[in-house]
C-alpha cells in the first residue's frame, strides 16, 4: 500500500521570493545567519556538508536550483557524514576549511551551540511557516533560540526481505523464534541483523516500563537513567539475541549488516530511511514495519527520533547567502524534491507525497519514538554505550556495563 499525501504546492518563485526576503531582516541582531542582504554581485561558492546515498543528489538538485535564483552564488557538495559532521567542524571551521552550511542531527544542537560553531537563526517567522512546529523545538536552544533549519525527521524500524519473510515479527520473542528457524533451514543467512555496536540501535532495550534517557523530556542531564533495572532488564534481553546473531560485534559494523541485507543474505534488518535508496538500487523486494514490542510490553519498542537539520557554521565567510541556501531548503518545493529522491519523511507544514512504501512503516514506527536528547552532556552518551552496547553483546556483565557507561556519562 503506497502512503501518499497531497502536495500543495506554492508558486516557486513567490515561495523562495518571500523566504529568501525573509533572510535579509534580523530579528534579534547580532550573532544570527542573514542579518544582513544576501549578496546578488560577487561570485560566492557555498560549500556543503551532506551524505551520500540520496542528500548528496539532493543537495546538488537543490543548489542548482538555488542557483538559478542567485546566478552568483554556486553550491558545492562535499561529503561529510551526518553522523561526523559536529565532530569535524571544531576542527575544519576554525581552520578554514569547513562549510558554510552543513547537516547533523538535532540532538547535537548542544555541543555545537556551547561550542559556538553555529550561528542562529534570523527569521525564526519565516522559518516557522515552512516546518512543523515538533522540528523548530528540536532546534531550539534551552534559551529559546532557534540555531538550525529542519529538512527531514528520521527513526528506524524493520526492513525485511518480502522473499524471506511472510509474516514480521511483533514481539521479541517471536523474532527469536523466526530468527532461530530461518538460521536452520538457510545456512549462510541470518534471519535478524543489526548493528549491535551503535547505542542509537540498542537504546530501545533500555527504555521498557517508560525508561527514558535524561528523563521524559531528554532535559535532565543528571539522570542518564542507563543503569536503572528497566535498563539493565532490556540489555539483558538485547544479550539474548547473540543466540541467533552468534557473531562478534566488532564483527557487525553498520557497513557489513547494510551489505547482508542488500545482498539477501539476512531476512529482517534494523534500519532507517535513509537505506531505502541502497537496498532498492540492490534489487531487494522489501517491506519496512514497525519495531518488536519487548518482552511484557504489547507496543512496538521506543525507537529514537531524529530532526535532520542544516546549520550554518560560524566560520563562514557568507553568513547571509548561507542562511539564504539553508532557509531555501526548507521551502514546499524543497521540502518535497528531498521526499522524492531521498524517500524520507520531510518536517514541512505543506502536504507532501510519498512513493515510496516503506514510509509507511517509519510513519507508523514515528508514533512509538523519544527524541533524542539535545543537551550536551549527550554528547558523552555515544562512546559510553557504543562501548556498553558492544561489551554486553560480546558476554560482558550488563549491570556493570551501564554502571560503568552512567558514571562516564556524568563525568565533569
Amino acid at each position: 500500500m503506497l502512503l501518499r499525501r497531497q502536495f500543495l504546492a506554492l508558486g516557486m518563485t513567490t515561495a523562495v521570493a518571500a523566504t529568501l526576503a525573509a533572510c535579509g531582516s534580523s530579528s534579534d541582531g547580532s550573532g544570527a545567519a542573514g542579518s544582513s542582504e544576501v549578496d546578488t554581485s560577487t561570485e560566492i561558492t557555498l560549500k556543503v556538508w551532506e551524505s551520500l546515498l540520496g542528500p548528496d543528489d539532493f543537495i546538488k538538485q537543490a543548489g542548482q536550483k538555488f542557483t538559478e535564483l542567485h546566478p552568483n552564488i554556486t553550491i558545492e557538495f562535499v561529503n561529510v557524514e551526518v553522523g561526523d559532521a559536529s565532530k569535524q567542524i571544531p576542527l575544519d571551521g576554525p581552520a578554514g576549511n569547513g562549510p558554510d552550511v552543513f547537516a547533523a542531527p538535532h540532538d547535537t544542537l548542544g555541543d555545537l551551540v556551547t561550542g559556538g560553531h553555529v550561528l542562529a537563526v534570523a527569521d525564526v517567522d519565516s522559518l516557522a511557516a515552512n516546518v512543523t512546529q515538533s522540528a523548530l523545538t528540536a532546534d531550539t536552544w534551552t534559551d529559546g533560540t532557534v540555531y538550525g533549519y529542519p529538512v527531514a525527521a528520521e527513526t528506524y524500524a524493520l526492513y525485511y526481505n518480502k522473499d524471506l519473510v511472510s509474516e514480521v515479527p511483533t514481539t521479541f520473542e517471536g523474532l527469536i523464534s523466526f530468527a532461530r528457524d530461518f538460521n536452520a533451514a538457510n545456512s549462510g543467512k541470518y534471519g535478524y541483523v543489526m548493528d549491535v555496536g551503535n547505542f542509537y540501535y540498542t537504546f530501545p532495550f533500555m527504555t521498557k516500563g517508560g525508561n527514558r534517557l535524561f528523563g521524559d523530556d531528554g532535559l535532565d542531564d543528571q539522570a542518564p537513567n542507563l543503569n536503572a533495572p528497566e535498563a539493565v532488564e532490556g540489555f539483558t534481553g538485547f544479550q539474548r539475541l547473540r543466540e541467533v546473531l552468534p557473531v562478534a560485534a566488532a564483527d557487525l559494523s553498520t557497513d557489513t549488516v547494510d551489505g547482508l541485507f542488500a545482498s539477501g543474505n539476512a531476512a529482517i534488518h534494523l534500519s532507517g530511511p535513509w537505506n531505502v535508496k541502497n537496498f532498492t538500487d540492490s534489487g531487494i523486494s522489501f517491506g519496512v514495519a514497525p519495531v518488536f514490542a519487548l518482552d511484557g510490553d504489547s507496543e512496538p519498542a521506543t525507537t529514537f527520533a531524529g530532526v535532520r537539520t542544516m546549520f550554518v557554521s560560524a566560520y563562514t565567510d557568507h553568513p547571509a547567502e548561507a542562511a539564504a541556501f539553508a532557509a531555501f531548503l526548507t521551502t514546499p518545493e524543497m521540502q518535497q524534491l528531498r521526499a522524492d529522491i531521498t524517500g524520507m519523511m520531510g518536517v514541512s507544514t505543506s502536504s507532501l507525497t510519498y512513493e515510496s512504501e516503506a514510509t509507511e512503516g517509519f510513519s507508523q514506527q514515528m508514533e512509538h519514538t523519544f527524541a533524542m536528547p539535545k543537551i550536551a552532556r549527550m554528547a558523552k552518551v555515544w562512546d559510553a554505550l557504543n562501548a556498553a552496547s558492544s561489551n554486553i553483546w560480546d558476554g560482558a556483565d550488563v549491570a556493570g556495563e551501564l554502571s560503568a557507561a552512567q558514571n562516564a556519562v556524568l563525568a565533569d
